[in-house]
């Protein structure tokens, strides 16, 4: 019964994923990368968050989707840049 709950509210993330697309490339937008930049990065961090399979860790009474993603992401660019650094 948890593992199908469980199931049900990834499948519930991941549905809203497209309607997300845009306000987190508007953050990154907003962080100072150009346009083609914040496209690559937006791109690269859903990749990555459905590669890793994040999603089937959001639960519902642990907060919000968007706060979980949008934390996600100030991590994915923090650690893009420290990686251009190099």
């Amino acid at each position: 019964m948890l593992q199908r709950k469980r199931s049900a509210e990834a499948k519930a993330a991941l549905e809203a994923l497209p309607n997300l697309w845009w306000p987190l490339y508007g953050f990154v937008r907003r962080e100072g990368y150009k346009p083609e930049e914040a496209q690559d990065l937006t791109q690269a961090f859903f990749a990555r968050l459905l590669e890793r399979r994040d999603l089937e860790t959001v639960r519902q009474e642990r907060g919000r989707l968007r706060s979980y993603l949008l934390a996600s992401l100030r991590n994915f660019l923090s650690k893009a840049r420290i990686a251009n650094d190099r």
